[in-house]
């Protein structure tokens, strides 16, 4: 089976790739906005807090080909409990 929707490149957008990369050609843009970053600390990204504000620019868990779909995928649970009731 495919797994083609675990990735997705933008080449003409005018930030790719946003971060640093050594190898842009399996640069993910899938999670251009990491739906991880509303778990603040608790992310598993290699971030920051600059003057009060979530600093991702150095992590790159949402652009790994394969790696970083699996991963967010494992935490969606996560994702979804901020937005419950409970």
């Amino acid at each position: 089976m495919s797994e083609n929707y675990k990735f997705v490149q933008n080449t003409k957008c005018e930030y790719f790739p946003c971060h640093k990369v050594e190898d842009p050609e399996n640069f993910n843009c899938l999670f251009c906005y990491c739906p991880l970053y509303a778990l603040k600390s608790k992310c598993g990204g290699n971030f920051k807090y600059a003057y009060g504000i979530k600093d991702c620019s150095d992590c790159r868990i949402p652009h790994v080909k394969g790696k970083g779909y699996d991963y967010i995928r494992s935490r969606i649970e996560d994702i979804l409990e901020l937005g419950s009731e409970r």
